[in-house]
């Protein structure tokens, strides 16, 4: 039968009792949450939050009882087999990871060509209008429409890195596609780092600016 106690004074300091071992001490020794239910069962203790009365209280588990299955045939035969499923589903990840990477390396970027000032003009309109956008969804957010003569340089060469990405490549598109998807975070990094790239050959004037966002949102080398 379990018991269940109030959580002990040294526990609401952090201080774990060396007696018993919590579910997360017990993952750190290499036990999964199947092997918990199928090799121990019901915890030894039940013990409640030291500040929240509604969380779930903690599971603790004897160690001298989890030393004795450790010891066993049983435990040795189930951790085989979960080493066995946790490898297969790393190679898994990894497989499909790999298979992201290689559509969004092959996945067609074309950047269209325009002139300057129709760039310009196309880039401002872009910024004016998600900064109405912001006004509609933001609370007190003043809207500030600019022209492009009113701008300076280097907030022009933004506006044109970003309404060329957003607008003109199927960046966002791809992204959305990728929802989900094992690998993401990989292939999205890939996806700027190829959308940047294509925006520098197409205008080489704002390969600075596109080399300024990569390094701004913390992007190192193409992931592979």
């Amino acid at each position: 039968m379990t018991a269940h106690e109030e959580i002990p004074e040294d526990l609401s300091q952090g201080k774990a009792p060396r007696t018993h071992l919590s579910p997360a001490g017990l993952r750190a020794r290499g036990w999964t949450p199947g092997m918990m239910r199928q090799l121990l069962g019901e915890p030894d203790l039940l013990r409640t939050h030291p500040h929240f009365d509604s969380a779930p209280p903690t599971r603790l588990y004897s160690i001298e009882r989890v030393e004795g299955v450790e010891r066993s045939e049983e435990f040795r035969a189930v951790a085989a087999v979960a080493a066995r499923r946790s490898a297969a589903a790393r190679a898994a990840a990894l497989r499909r990871r790999r298979e992201v990477l290689v559509r969004i390396a092959a996945e067609p970027i074309e950047v269209p060509r325009l002139a300057p000032d129709r760039l310009a003009a196309l880039a401002v309109e872009h910024r004016n209008r998600r900064d109405e956008e912001r006004a509609s969804c933001r609370p007190g957010h003043v809207v500030q429409p600019v022209t492009v003569d009113g701008v300076e340089p280097g907030a022009l060469a933004r506006w044109k890195v970003d309404y060329l990405r957003h607008r003109l490549t199927r960046y966002d598109e791809i992204r959305d596609e990728l929802y989900g998807r094992t690998g993401r975070a990989a292939a999205e990094e890939l996806l700027r780092h190829r959308v940047y790239a294509a925006i520098s050959e197409a205008y080489p004037h704002l390969a600075r600016e596109c080399e300024r966002q990569l390094r701004a949102r913390g992007c190192g080398p193409p992931p592979g």
